[in-house]
């Protein structure tokens, strides 16, 4: 009997031993499983998260991805600029967030009105405001030549000069016009006009440099393998319509 039992415990001893160590590999399998599809998140560049977020608001109807920002530091997401609506806000954050290799993301999204329009003519305020001072310039310029007309011919001259003066006063208010409308163009469509132009260049890197534009200003990030391609990156963010100047951040492969 005694033996029996003996045999029994023996048993019961090896079983739960087995069951020990087969539990003990499954959570170490387990662990490395989780270990390894981090390290795969962590492989995917900053510029590269960025890219993937702006070309998702660029294909998506309900954002416009034109206006927003998207900077990404150590898989952080940045959105800032404007947007139409809540829902437009909420979508960006949405879209983001479900990219591959985004941890978390910071949304500083300002809702705005958009601009008033004249008609269907895509006219602004201001082109309006100008439209009427020309107009007022002209009203008076033909009362003052009518009048001119019935004096004497040195008073025509006085005329003739004044008219010149309003001319160039029209002038330089529509070159002043023509400047404002370059300096309305976002910090978020220069972003997306660069990058655009890099992903478009077979001699540029374009998923390895990440850019921010602050002020009109492009700064550029990440790595590239030779100087020529510096070069050329350098040269694309340059000639991009509203850039002021470009800080360079670009780093040679060894």
């Amino acid at each position: 009997m005694l033996k029996r039992m003996s045999v029994v415990f023996c048993g019961l001893a090896v079983v739960m031993m087995t069951a020990g160590a087969a539990s003990a590999q499954a959570q170490t399998a387990k662990q490395k499983t989780k270990a390894a599809a981090k390290d795969v998140g962590s492989d995917i560049t900053d510029a590269a998260v960025t890219t993937e977020v702006k070309t998702k608001f660029l294909a998506n109807s309900k954002v416009s991805g034109l206006n927003i920002n998207v900077d990404t530091n150590n898989h952080v997401v940045t959105l800032t600029g404007p947007v139409h609506s809540a829902a437009e806000r909420a979508e960006a954050i949405r879209v983001a967030k479900g990219t591959k290799g985004v941890k978390r993301v910071v949304s500083k999204l300002v809702i705005e009105k958009k601009a008033k329009t004249a008609g269907t003519t895509g006219r602004t305020d201001k082109d309006d405001k100008l439209k009427v001072e020309v107009k007022d310039d002209t009203k008076k310029t033909g009362a003052e030549i009518k009048k001119g007309a019935d004096k004497t011919a040195d008073e025509a001259k006085k005329v003739g000069q004044k008219t010149k003066d309003v001319g160039q006063d029209v002038g330089d208010k529509t070159k002043s016009a023509a400047k404002d409308t370059g300096a309305n163009i976002t910090d978020a469509a220069i972003t997306t006009a660069v990058k655009t132009k890099f992903l478009a260049d077979t001699q540029v890197p374009g998923m390895k440099i990440n850019v921010d534009t602050n002020d009109h200003v492009v700064t550029l990030t990440g790595t590239v393998k030779n100087a020529a391609e510096k070069a050329e990156a350098i040269r694309l963010a340059k000639t991009t319509k509203g850039v002021n100047s470009v800080i360079d951040k670009l780093t040679i492969q060894q």
